[in-house]
């Protein structure tokens, strides 16, 4: 499955893969958010930055996520991090797109139907 960022399933998850991440890590940069996604679904996924800024620009201005501005090897990196309705949000988020995939499951391989 190649995926670039753009295709249907990731654009409907982007938000949930984010808040997640970031529930689970703490703090964390685009860059990182990217190779982390790639890494976890062994390059299955890949988040494009063109994908992945918009939602990070979005979840902020929705009151989720804050940043903080550090400067790196001379460079400024712009980390993300959760906000107490962020962190609320993640948890209500992870468990809808869980409780969703466990359907999908069982329309693509309904029990009892026998699979090669």
């Amino acid at each position: 499955m190649e995926n670039n960022g753009n295709n249907e399933y990731v654009r409907g998850t982007i938000k949930t893969i984010v808040l997640n991440l970031l529930a689970e890590r703490g703090r964390m940069y685009g860059y990182e958010i990217t190779h982390e996604v790639k890494d976890r679904t062994d390059g299955e996924i890949t988040l494009t930055f063109g994908a992945l800024y918009p939602v990070l620009h979005k979840l902020e201005q929705e009151g989720y996520l804050e940043t903080e501005s550090e400067a790196v090897d001379g460079r400024l990196r712009k980390y993300y991090s959760l906000t107490t309705q962020g962190s609320e949000t993640a948890r209500t988020k992870t468990h809808d797109l869980a409780r969703f995939v466990e359907a999908v499951k069982l329309l693509l391989n309904p029990p009892g139907l026998a699979t090669d």
